[in-house]
């Protein structure tokens, strides 16, 4: 295991002790202060309510907020200040759940309760895991664990082409990408003073999105896929059918591609095209009125049906809703000698549709394809929820329209 993945497990534990403990302590209070049986008879901390059922539904709500929140992003690179306000307002969301689930059912007659128990939980939702997660974070700085990186300093590399090449063998790790900048980068700002006590360095590999925007983009991408694989479970046998009885061959058509740093995945769709379509072994680009392509196959690209077996590999995390739509290793290679950048987008996930193919359509030729990755990166510079929907209700117009190809 990484030292990444065993700090983000580090804070997880932590956060699931503390949940148990902020539920138990909230409820001893509540006990004594409502109840005031703590020395009666009977069985202690056994509410009207089920007991047990809240032992795993609370710390289950609280990891969510967490990671809705952004905490486990990055569990190196965050100050103390940050850890702090990420807290607070996990803690002041959390609490305010809790009292329209449980506090407003009491039966009070003084609204003072109200705003007692509320207090007193955000109170115990706050110290209680603010205290451990602060003594990780110490913890991890005095003995200096950290994240392995990758530095890379672009002034000894006399070609973009060679920087740019050091860069897309770097993805794969999985590591942190810094390149150490020139003066020009300097004084336009680009470069990032990640640590007080190291020098000024540019991470390639970070999003210009908050890390809680990344979180809801990843939880949506879970939620909406499986929904739309469980809704779309019908039209998934129709199609199939057609598929089968249009010509020989598997209903799925699986083949590589390259995605999030740089690492191949099988993207999976419903097969368009007779199964001799690439006898040659030479990869092909579909062109307009292409004959590989059968009958109900072309009827399925028009509204995008034969991508609906991708919302598997959104589910799986190959790929997201929206972003850059993945390529072959075959192609990248041909765009990489115009447009030695390309790898820049592996630091996303690849998506099922992305403004390069709204703005640019089905891309035929290289060109076509460079057209389309300055556009994704554009949207990877510009990445948000709100630029997400707009893309995804693009996309729609054009599913609806039968514009694709």
């Amino acid at each position: 295991m990484s030292v990444y993945r065993k700090q983000q497990l580090y804070y997880l534990i932590a956060d699931v002790l503390s949940s148990e403990l902020i539920w138990l302590s909230f409820l001893l209070f509540r006990w004594i202060v409502y109840e005031g049986r703590l020395f009666a008879s009977g069985s202690i901390l056994i509410p009207a309510f089920n007991f047990h059922t809240p032992l795993i539904v609370y710390p289950l709500a609280c990891i969510t907020v967490y990671y809705l929140s952004g905490y486990y992003l990055r569990p190196f690179n965050r100050s103390y200040s940050q850890e702090l306000l990420t807290t607070f307002f996990s803690s002041v969301l959390l609490a305010i759940g809790a009292f329209f689930v449980i506090i407003i059912d009491d039966q009070v007659s003084d609204y003072q309760n109200y705003l007692l128990s509320l207090s007193v939980l955000f109170i115990l939702q706050f110290t209680i895991c603010y205290i451990p997660r602060v003594a990780i974070t110490i913890y991890s700085r005095r003995h200096s664990i950290k994240q392995e990186s990758v530095i890379i300093d672009i002034a000894a590399y006399n070609s973009e082409q060679k920087i740019y090449s050091q860069i897309r063998d770097a993805y794969p790790s999985g590591k942190p990408i810094y390149i150490r900048p020139r003066v020009y980068d300097m004084l336009t700002g680009a470069a990032r003073i990640m640590d007080i006590n190291n020098e000024a360095l540019v991470c390639i590999t970070d999003l210009n999105m908050p890390d809680w925007e990344i979180c809801v983009k990843r939880a949506s991408d879970v939620v909406l896929s499986l929904l739309s694989l469980i809704v779309l479970s019908p039209l998934f046998c129709v199609l199939a059918v057609l598929v089968r009885c249009s010509s020989e061959g598997s209903v799925i058509y699986s083949q590589e591609r390259i995605g999030h740093y740089g690492k191949p995945f099988r993207i999976y769709k419903f097969r368009t095209m007779y199964v001799s379509a690439e006898e040659s072994g030479t990869p092909q680009i579909t062109k307009p009125n292409d004959e590989r392509i059968t009958p109900i196959g072309r009827w399925m690209r028009y509204y995008r049906l034969d991508e609906l077996p991708q919302l598997w590999n959104v589910l799986k995390g190959d790929m997201s809703l929206v972003g850059p739509r993945p390529e072959r290793e075959f192609f990248i290679r041909q765009i990489e000698e115009q447009a030695p950048y390309y790898c820049l987008i592996y630091k996303i996930r690849p998506g099922l549709t992305s403004w390069g193919p709204i703005k640019v359509g089905y891309a035929d030729t290289i060109e076509k394809m460079i057209a389309r990755l300055n556009y994704d990166i554009t949207y990877m510079e510009n990445m948000s929820l709100l630029l997400d929907i707009r893309i995804l209700f693009s996309t729609l117009s054009v599913i609806v329209k039968g514009q694709g190809q």
